[in-house]
């Protein structure tokens, strides 16, 4: 054990060298939604959903890596709501909004498509309503090939058995782009309200709920949920109005529950999953980064997990500290894919790589972990998501105020 933990407010860093720190306009709190656009000119442009108001959602180019430019920067219609992820798929970019709680005036919950060819000046092309008098809205979307939208949220149709459980997964049609409508719709069984309630994690209760809804072209008939308390979940959505469940593994209890990511590697028949971290100073320790065996789909198998930060160093360096996001080798021209590393981020334990050569023992080759932003309320670095480009460049962003990194790798 570190005796002498190194401080929050110094930078670390191995494999992984800052290029440049952009801070939003004084707006740096980025969530989970980072996607990359390219302009008929050739320029790329980052877009950023924010972790909560005001902001709605940022453009930053990134064609210059040194040297990125702010060029859009969007508001929230009440600062009741939060934009906190989105997606980009050509030249859409879709837009979760959710609200907090249902008493809340509800509008407009749900996700916004927006025009961005021309990035300075996205036009919206319409928003689809989930709101309801048991639903939040959308927290996470999905969408690779610009047809379909895989969405965790509420419906207005939909009450749950218990208020933790207020998300579904639903597909959303977006062919025509003017008019989104819902094609198919899975929920976790004993969720709905008059099926047999669902047992409750006595530590942490956060709900039967998905979270990461991802379907890849590799298996277009798969879709691949991280539940929460629900644990993994793979689902047949080769009749998207009728998906089928093909197995889920839950692991809480005995862990702490919030599975949030499920993301596979298909060349190497593995399926990486993540568990947020939810609470400051390692109180839901140990949240992991699991390794499934999913050669058999109906029979995952966990073998091993990724190292994580040292919990004696991290735990109680200020705010969360724990998995979260991992860069989910999104299908597009723009983002870098491989089977074969691993990226993840783990808050104050900052942005980290793994050699998945041997996946019963992961390697950490490479992190980069900012010293503590200026204004930061939690008094570390909190590093919520990651995307790599097709030229190899880490883009990740902090949570609350340290706004854009951009990062050069070497392992």
């Amino acid at each position: 054990m570190a005796i002498n933990p190194t401080p929050a407010s110094q930078t670390l860093s191995h494999n992984m060298k800052l290029l440049s720190n952009h801070d939003l306009g004084g707006f740096g709190g980025i969530g989970e939604g980072m996607g990359m656009s390219k302009t008929a000119d050739g320029r790329r442009i980052m877009w950023l959903g924010h972790e909560g108001p005001p902001k709605n959602f940022t453009g930053v180019d990134v064609t210059d890596p040194k040297n990125p430019k702010m060029i859009v920067q969007t508001d929230l219609p009440h600062n009741k709501m939060r934009s906190n992820s989105l997606e980009v798929c050509g030249d859409y970019l879709i837009v979760a909004h959710q609200i907090r709680g249902t008493t809340i005036p509800a509008t407009p919950a749900g996700f916004d498509i927006w025009d961005i060819s021309k990035p300075e000046t996205p036009k919206k092309i319409s928003h689809y309503d989930t709101s309801g008098p048991h639903s939040w809205g959308v927290h996470c979307v999905w969408c690779v090939d610009g047809e379909f939208v895989h969405i965790s949220s509420g419906a207005p149709d939909f009450e749950p058995n218990n208020p933790n459980d207020h998300q579904i997964y639903q597909i959303i049609d977006i062919r025509n782009p003017s008019k989104p409508v819902e094609a198919g719709r899975w929920w976790y069984p004993g969720q709905k309200k008059g099926e047999t309630p669902l047992p409750r994690n006595p530590n942490f209760d956060n709900g039967y709920r998905p979270h990461n809804t991802m379907c890849y072209p590799q298996r277009p008939d798969r879709a691949y949920l991280g539940y929460i308390d629900g644990g993994v979940v793979i689902l047949d959505i080769s009749d998207k109005a009728h998906p089928k469940e093909v197995s889920r593994f839950n692991y809480s209890p005995p862990y702490n529950g919030f599975t949030h990511t499920a993301m596979p590697l298909f060349s190497k028949g593995l399926l990486m999953v993540s568990d947020e971290c939810v609470y400051d100073d390692g109180k839901d320790w140990p949240k992991m980064t699991w390794v499934f065996d999913m050669r058999n789909e109906k029979n995952l198998v966990p073998i091993s997990t990724l190292p994580l930060p040292p919990v004696e160093d991290f735990a109680k360096r200020g705010g969360r500290y724990g998995s979260h996001n991992l860069h989910e080798n999104y299908p597009s021209p723009l983002s870098w894919r491989s089977d074969d590393i691993v990226v993840a981020t783990f808050f104050n334990g900052g942005v980290r790589a793994y050699d998945m050569a041997n996946p019963f023992q992961p390697k950490e080759i490479g992190y980069f972990v900012p010293g503590t932003p200026p204004m930061s309320p939690k008094g570390s670095a909190q590093i919520n998501d990651v995307y790599i480009d097709d030229r190899g460049i880490l883009f990740c962003g902090d949570r609350f105020t340290g706004g854009l990194y951009i990062l050069e790798t070497s392992y």
